[in-house]
């Protein structure tokens, strides 16, 4: 059987990590040349190209499944040692990336975290990106737990329904009054500037062609954080999908209008997760699915 040796493991995560063969010799404090020799040394032995040398360096389909291997040697050798009560190169604590949707991280996630940090000593590393990208992040190895939309589990992963999130698409009453007159008819979406998160968000798409049954381009403003999503919104900059969370307490003192009462958009979530035995990502996952459980429809 091929044994793999963790130090070329820890090689290529710093490499990947980093994004350049000098970047992670700097943080592994070795020279660029030996870390070169130790790339080509995994790719010869299990046969495989695992990076394509690029600037940012990205991992190629074989290289994301040893990043993977790193990544879990890793954590259950850091939650041994911890069991045991050895000392560790944290000071005692594992560390636990976890990707998770911009909404989720503003609204609902926060509090099972805090709970199980309470008890035991781990740091959440969150990344943050789109719900229908999560999952990406999961497969590559970056973290090794995701709140997602896709049900569909990750190869290597486990895939647990969570619930749905609820979304109105809201607007202020001048932005109303200015641009839906008449109600959100298609021609009236097509005029009326929206509040996209990113590039990569597709609610305010998904629904407006659900009301004008048929695809909607209308002009886009992009505000790349939660909060000041929301902000942007009251302010009348456009109109935009909001959690139930964030716009219950607008709509009902009337400082925003519901654009369709009675049609919203609901968006299921799954946790998905590394299907290994850690009693510390259990533990994780318990707290945020009896969470979910509460907050989520």
């Amino acid at each position: 059987m091929m044994m793999i040796p963790s130090h070329l493991l820890e090689t290529l995560d710093a490499v990947v990590r980093d994004g350049t063969f000098d970047a992670a010799a700097l943080s592994l404090h070795v020279t660029p040349s030996a870390v070169s020799q130790r790339v080509k040394s995994l790719e010869q032995q299990v046969g495989r190209v695992l990076v394509v040398r690029s600037k940012p360096v990205r991992p190629t389909e074989a290289g994301e499944a040893l990043l993977r291997l790193g990544q879990q040697v890793t954590l259950l050798q850091t939650e041994t040692l911890r069991q045991l009560g050895a000392d560790t190169d944290g000071g005692g604590t594992t560390t636990v990336p976890i990707a998770v949707n911009a909404d989720s991280l503003a609204t609902w996630i926060l509090p099972p975290l805090a709970r199980v940090a309470a008890r035991e000593a781990v740091v959440f590393d969150l990344v943050r990106d789109d719900q229908d990208h999560t999952a990406g992040l999961l497969a590559s190895g970056a973290v090794v737990a995701a709140v997602t939309g896709d049900a569909v589990p990750v190869p290597g992963c486990t895939s647990t329904p969570l619930g749905r999130m609820r979304f109105r698409a809201c607007a202020t009453p001048a932005f109303v009054a200015r641009w839906f007159p008449d109600g959100p008819t298609a021609a009236a979406l097509d005029r009326a500037p929206r509040i996209d998160y990113d590039r990569k968000d597709t609610l305010q798409a998904r629904f407006a062609r659900r009301l004008a049954r048929r695809p909607v381009e209308s002009p886009r403003h992009h505000v790349p954080a939660s909060a000041d999503f929301a902000v942007a919104t009251r302010l009348g900059l456009g109109w935009a999908m909001l959690p139930a969370e964030h716009s219950a307490a607008a709509l009902a003192a009337g400082e925003l209008l519901d654009l369709a009462p009675g049609r919203h958009l609901d968006v299921p979530l799954h946790w998905q997760q590394w299907n290994l035995r850690s009693g510390l990502i259990d533990t994780v996952a318990d707290e945020v699915r009896a969470e979910a459980r509460r907050v989520l429809r």
